[in-house]
């Protein structure tokens, strides 16, 4: 065992001393841990408020770590969905495809619409002191929509813009459009009076404009659920207008 008040002033050195000493130093060197290692062993969590906590030990030549962390504070709930904005909307010729641009500026779904007008009428039939027809029965009542709502669509006369109004009720956008008829076809050559057949009424009938059908559908699809959502019911409206 190395003691340190040897060797004594003035005496002579002494082998079997002197070996000792080196050996009790060597002992204790050799008695000096090395770490050559680190180890995490666990990691828990623990409710927000608690101090966090870390303890350590030594096993051989490792450190092994154990640390408690406590939850941070729920972050501020994100900017809601405040609106749908039309940002504009253009009428364009009757033979001209209808298009949707849709953007979302990180709080407003915006939309650019561009809505054909309709053809002009055909010339009517022939004669005829008829009255005119009218106003047919109000369609069904389309498929349910949650997100969505189509409040009216409202025939507007020839040569006016097509509009579109809308507003959010804190859960369903909401829509109204306002779509222009074809102008009225010029009249026929005089004939006798009479009435006017099925035949003719049906022909008629037949040639009018068929205002949604040129309005094409939103294929390309969008990485927000909600936007996606909305472009399929956008989608299902426009089909359920064709005729």
């Amino acid at each position: 065992m190395f003691d340190p008040t040897l060797p004594q002033e003035n005496t002579l050195a002494d082998a079997a001393q002197m070996r000792s000493q080196l050996n009790g130093l060597k002992a204790i060197i050799d008695a000096i841990l090395t770490v050559t290692a680190a180890q995490v062993d666990s990691t828990s969590t623990l409710p927000q408020g608690n101090p966090a906590n870390a303890s350590v030990s030594v096993i051989g030549n490792t450190l092994h770590f154990s640390f408690e962390i406590p939850q941070g504070q729920d972050g501020a709930q994100g900017p809601p969905f405040a609106q749908a904005v039309v940002d504009s909307v253009t009428t364009l010729n009757p033979w001209e495809s209808a298009s949707v641009g849709v953007s979302f500026d990180g709080s407003n779904v915006r939309f650019n619409f561009a809505i054909p007008r309709g053809n002009d009428g055909s010339q009517g039939p022939p004669g005829g002191s008829g009255s005119d027809g009218g106003q047919g029965p109000q369609g069904i009542q389309g498929p349910p929509f949650a997100q969505a709502v189509v409040d009216g669509v409202t025939t507007l006369d020839p040569g006016q813009p097509a509009t579109v109004q809308t507003n959010f009720d804190g859960s369903n956008v909401r829509f109204t459009f306002g779509i222009p008829r074809g102008n009225d076809g010029s009249n026929g050559n005089d004939g006798s009076p009479g009435d006017v057949s099925q035949a003719q009424l049906d022909n008629a009938i037949s040639g009018t404009s068929n205002n949604t059908n040129s309005v094409g559908t939103l294929d390309s699809g969008f990485a927000d659920a909600d936007m996606e959502a909305l472009r399929q019911k956008m989608n299902e409206l426009i089909s359920a207008l064709r005729r």
